[in-house]
């Protein structure tokens, strides 16, 4: 580990203990300054500083959630690397980007030029996505707003259940039982699932690339990506495994393997390939597809930003929390479920 890595992980700690009591509201439902009319909120501020493709996906909810609240409004986010900007591409209602860099210790002055951006522009309202960031936390803090939401409000006021806690579900319920001054119930209708707001030229484009992959005698296609970080990633010998059966049970489909940034294949290239380096293009290839099967990973998510159909791996982190979200999307604890049983809800799920 360098010396740089060591310093991260010391500020860390340092800012997590730091800003540990920021944003909490005593645990009284009177400490919180709620929003007296909805009309005046036209500068909006939403707050998530993480790189990671994943995480980004999970708050598209959040964001939409917000449109919906506010048509009106124009929306900022801060946010950390560039993958913000291609999620967030075709969001109308967002006017701008805040980026703080990936590796700040190297581009300092960039990172200290985003952190003055927050206290240069007036909003009307500022909202932090995960009340775990310290990052966030102080964003929000600093930020030049009247209104504040910083995720914490609710915590010894409101319990949560198992369901709401999924981290595309959970930021979206504490931020409506803001918006809407409640601290006895939860309101509980359907949240936006995520969404990339892919374009009809994106899909088309990526589904001329899909045909010249596979077979013109079979109609459909099951995408699998074999890879993830980590503990995450299955071994080759469960995959050649997954691999040989899905050959066997569902003869009348393609299946084609969505290869990772890193071009790594834990089936050995076995089946046809796709490979590309922009997210968007990726997930518009997906969308062409009918199933897509992959361990928790950024592209699982990326999967269930689109309409088809997904079937999440899970053997290390909670699905409760991690897993598919949306419309015949499903999470798998591969820990309880066999292959043979996970095939078999490959097929009920395909029948839908």
């Amino acid at each position: 580990m360098n010396l740089l890595s060591k310093i991260n992980i010391y500020r860390r700690k340092v800012t997590k203990k730091l800003t540990n009591s920021i944003g909490n509201s005593g645990g009284s439902f009177s400490n919180i300054e709620f929003i007296d009319d909805f009309s005046k909120i036209k500068r909006v501020l939403i707050v998530r500083p993480n790189h990671r493709l994943g995480n980004t996906l999970l708050y598209t909810p959040v964001v939409l959630e917000v449109i919906e609240a506010f048509p009106q409004a124009s929306i900022d986010l801060f946010v950390k690397g560039k993958v913000a900007k291609i999620v967030f591409k075709n969001y109308t209602s967002v006017n701008r980007f805040i980026v703080l860099p990936k590796k700040h210790f190297k581009k300092l002055h960039k990172y200290l030029y985003g952190w003055f951006s927050l206290i240069t522009k007036r909003y009307d309202l500022v909202i932090n996505v995960d009340v775990k960031s310290s990052s966030g936390k102080i964003a929000t803090k600093i930020s030049n707003s009247k209104y504040k939401f910083y995720g914490s409000e609710f915590e010894k006021i409101i319990k949560f259940n198992a369901k709401q806690k999924h981290f595309a579900k959970l930021p979206v319920y504490k931020l409506r039982n803001y918006l809407y001054n409640s601290s006895d119930k939860i309101i509980e209708n359907p949240i936006k699932e995520l969404n990339l707001q892919l374009s009809k030229n994106e899909i088309l484009s990526s589904k001329e690339k899909l045909n010249s992959i596979v077979s013109d005698t079979k109609k459909e296609t099951i995408g699998i990506f074999t890879y993830a970080t980590g503990n995450k990633c299955y071994s080759e010998d469960w995959w050649n495994e997954m691999y040989s059966k899905l050959l066997i049970e569902f003869k009348d489909y393609n299946i084609v393997e969505i290869l990772p940034v890193e071009n790594i294949s834990q089936i050995n290239f076995k089946a046809p390939t796709y490979y590309s380096k922009d997210i968007r293009e990726i997930a518009a290839f997906i969308s062409n597809t009918k199933l897509f099967i992959g361990a928790d990973s950024g592209m699982m998510h990326l999967a269930c930003a689109t309409k088809t159909a997904v079937i999440g791996l899970f053997s290390k982190t909670p699905k409760e929390k991690y897993g598919p979200y949306g419309k015949n999307k499903f999470g798998i604890n591969t820990n309880e479920v066999s292959i043979d049983s996970t095939i078999e809800i490959i097929k009920k799920t395909l029948k839908k």
